[in-house]
């Protein structure tokens, strides 16, 4: 990824608070960008969940909504499936710009040109089930997010590698389990997986 250092400077941080947005949870979030996450196009459901206008959000990183509560460790585990083309699904807490917050879970289409050289993400976003959040994604976010205060990212990555390995998953089978079923499942079918995500992002 390029440096987005000097353009995020540019950008005013809202401070968060512990308020989450009030918004229409039907509503499918999508945005574009480049390949380096710079925001091509937001849909209203974005605009309005994020508070931005959308003059504001053109290009932007995506990273304008990043929540200071995420570990940075699962935007890496992102970053690494989106580079090899391949999709993810992500739970995300974000940051609006007053400073509300709110969960999504996401899905990824990656474009590529003749070469293969991908030009573009599309990304698909629905409200993350609350009940699943605070059972199985706050838990371990706060301890990814606490060991990379105190050790770094590195020590942050290899917690999480060991805590997927225990449960014989990826992070991509984690999240569709925990969707799918409210609690991971080992017989849970990957036609099934793939049925269930296509219905709750109209793909």
């Amino acid at each position: 990824m390029i440096n987005l250092s000097n353009a995020m400077a540019e950008i005013a941080r809202p401070t968060p608070i512990n308020k989450e947005v009030v918004w229409d949870k039907s509503k499918i979030i999508m945005s574009k960008t480049d390949p380096y996450g710079v925001i091509e196009y937001a849909n209203e459901a974005f605009i309005e969940v994020s508070g931005y206008e959308e003059h504001e959000l053109m290009g932007k990183p995506h990273n304008i909504i990043r929540h200071p509560d995420m570990p940075r460790v699962v935007f890496k585990v992102l970053w690494d499936y989106l580079k090899k083309g391949k999709n993810i699904h992500a739970i995300v807490k974000n940051l609006s710009k007053s400073g509300r917050y709110y969960w999504v879970i996401t899905d990824f289409e990656v474009k590529t040109n003749a070469k293969g050289i991908i030009i573009n993400y599309y990304s698909r976003r629905r409200a993350a089930p609350p009940e699943v959040v605070q059972k199985f994604v706050e838990p371990l976010y706060e301890k990814l997010l606490l060991i990379e205060t105190a050790s770094g990212m590195e020590a942050s990555e290899k917690y999480l590698v060991g805590f997927l390995e225990e449960r014989g998953k990826t992070y991509n089978e984690f999240i569709e389990d925990i969707i799918t079923e409210g609690m991971p499942r080992e017989d849970k079918q990957p036609e099934e997986k793939k049925g269930f995500f296509s219905r709750l992002f109209g793909r």
